[in-house]
């Protein structure tokens, strides 16, 4: 059997081609053809956007009736939504907001459930969402936790410490192309005279509510500057590198109600500034016996963390930790054997609701959505609506936890 003379040509150039240089050719690939599958689905003519809200769905965030919504249009009181088909009406994200800032000016007594932000002597709530096994949905719950609460009327900072940067992705962002030198965490980070201001580098994002302080493999640079910023000069009080995240988020405290951390894979640097600056850890677990197993490493070597950082004058206070069971399928025998386990273990630490697995969820992340993006028609109503109660359910505990810490 003969092969064209192009074929030969490429096998026998890739044979002598070294490994790096292997590595370096798929890499500048694979970038490539991504960041042409983002042009098409979100080309800079059509920037991603949220899509307008049912006022069924909107009733459900705001903790009303779909009648008392339609009475209000009728009315002409607050904001005016759009008509569709059939009479259906919708709801900008804007208007979603607009509509909060009404009722809470007409329902003055009701005023905190629609405009719950924090008032002064609230803590701000730095939310560390962590675990070292991949596959533990830390992004995806980091993603949802944000828009919930964005949803629910808070002012919400996300702020990717992975290097992956896949929460920043799913925010419509490609690290290698969309965010450059300086423009993560570790501008506001680093050691030498290019720090910049943290408000310089959060941006804000399609999604109502939430702004972000995207990653990339920028953000190695804190895990390699460290150790020789150690050695070469005496750090102290803020200079220390585990508070060098907390006084960056410090600098916009007054801005935002919560601050979502989505942690880097490891117990790195990072990962122990992030623990530092955190008022409550949150440690996704998938339900399987090997993960639970990485998770007792996980918890073993945080432990250790956390005695090296209170030892150089850190703070580990935490108002709440909590674990969030992900990708949970309740109707699997063994994996409902091991949520047992957990909630003996580690009894109300362990959230009542859990995060189920779905296919809804998986086939939003395909197109770098999530279910609060997604037409959800796109995936079958009924998968979408028990996905979105699941993920909802969680993230409802978790900011119940808040308000407690806040005495609402």
């Amino acid at each position: 059997m003969s092969f064209p003379n192009h074929q030969i040509e490429r096998a026998e150039a890739e044979a002598a081609e070294s490994g790096l240089a292997r590595i370096t050719r798929h890499a500048g690939a694979l970038s490539a053809q991504l960041r042409a599958l983002s042009a098409t689905l979100f080309p800079p003519s059509a920037a991603k956007s949220l899509r307008s809200l049912t006022s069924g769905e909107v009733a459900r965030i705001l903790g009303v009736s779909d009648g008392y919504l339609r009475q209000l249009s009728l009315d002409g009181l607050g904001p005016i939504p759009s008509l569709g088909a059939g009479g259906r009406r919708s709801y900008t994200p804007a208007q979603v907001i607009e509509l909060r800032r009404y009722l809470a000016g007409s329902r003055p007594k009701e005023a905190l459930s629609f405009l719950p932000q924090r008032r002064p002597g609230d803590k701000l709530q730095i939310l560390a969402v962590a675990n070292f096994k991949g596959g533990s949905a830390k992004t995806t719950t980091a993603l949802y936790l944000t828009q919930y609460l964005a949803l629910r009327g808070f002012r919400v900072l996300a702020v990717d410490l992975d290097p992956q940067a896949s929460l920043s992705a799913m925010f419509g962002y490609q690290p290698e192309f969309d965010i450059g030198e300086g423009e993560t965490l570790y501008g506001a980070i680093r050691y030498d005279g290019k720090r910049r201001p943290m408000r310089e580098i959060i941006r804000q994002t399609y999604f109502e509510g939430v702004s972000l302080v995207p990653g990339n493999l920028e953000l190695m640079e804190f895990e390699h500057q460290t150790p020789r910023a150690m050695i070469e000069r005496s750090m102290r009080g803020h200079d220390l590198f585990f508070r060098r995240v907390a006084a960056a988020i410090a600098e916009v405290e007054a801005d935002y109600d919560f601050v979502v951390v989505d942690c880097p894979p490891q117990l790195g640097y990072l990962t122990m500034g992030a623990l530092n600056a955190a008022t409550a850890l949150l440690v996704t677990i998938h339900p399987q016996m090997v993960d639970v197993a990485s998770m007792s490493q996980f918890l073993l070597m945080t432990a250790d963390v956390m005695q090296v950082i209170e030892e150089a004058g850190g703070s580990l206070d935490y108002d709440f930790v909590r674990y969030i069971v992900t990708r949970h399928d309740p109707h699997d025998v063994p994996e409902t054997q091991i949520v047992a386990l957990l909630r003996h273990l580690f009894g109300e630490d362990v959230l009542r609701a859990t995060a189920w697995k779905s296919t809804a969820i998986a086939n939003a992340g395909l197109t770098k959505q999530s279910l609060y993006e997604l037409d959800k028609g796109s995936v079958g109503r009924v998968a979408y609506e028990r996905a979105l109660e699941s993920v909802d359910a969680v993230n409802a505990e978790v900011a119940e936890l808040a308000r407690k810490v806040w005495k609402r």
